[in-house]
């Protein structure tokens, strides 16, 4: 963990080429999420999850729906990867999406649930890939073209990285 209230975990760092015994790890982070993300919230005030995690950041509630959506988003351009030939996939405006009503005013609970059943299907496809799989690719418009292996680094780093901007705001306020 890091002092920087943007990025606790760090910034991203991702790799073309993976080991099994990476993937495996990587997944389980994935895997894990949902449930460190309830326990992360369990019990929380409406006070508390309107919250920014940090000075002009999401609230606590924002932070919980955008991961639904990214992760949304996530299994989305993996399926696309393994199914068309270097799609090029469409990025969507994060900051607006999280200003909907869909993240800004319901209980987390809905983006937990979504999570849970969203993460198992992930992880069943992940760990379906064999080793030629993981090196499909798809083209994002601002990053370029990224393969399952960098794809799998992001979104367990991803996960991790909202999840700590959760936790460390709960060490900072003493809840």
């Amino acid at each position: 963990m890091t002092d920087d209230l943007k990025y606790p975990i760090g910034l991203c760092v991702t790799k073309k080429e993976l080991s099994g015994d990476e993937r495996t790890a990587l997944i389980g982070e994935i895997r894990s999420l949902p449930s460190k993300l309830r326990q992360a919230v369990s019990g929380w005030s409406k006070e508390q999850l309107d919250t920014p995690y940090r000075p002009g950041g999401w609230t606590v509630r924002q932070v919980v729906h955008h991961v639904g959506d990214s992760h949304m988003n996530s299994l989305i351009r993996l399926k696309l990867a393994l199914t068309e030939d270097n799609p090029v996939i469409k990025p969507y405006e994060e900051q607006l999406w999280a200003e909907l009503a869909d993240s800004a005013l319901p209980d987390p609970e809905i983006s937990l649930n979504l999570l849970e059943a969203l993460h198992e299907r992930f992880v069943l496809v992940l760990e379906s890939l064999n080793s030629d799989q993981w090196l499909r690719t798809y083209n994002h418009p601002a990053n370029g073209e990224t393969n399952l292996n960098e794809h799998l680094c992001t979104y367990a780093w991803h996960g991790n990285h909202h999840l700590a901007h959760i936790t460390t705001l709960k060490e900072r306020m003493g809840w």
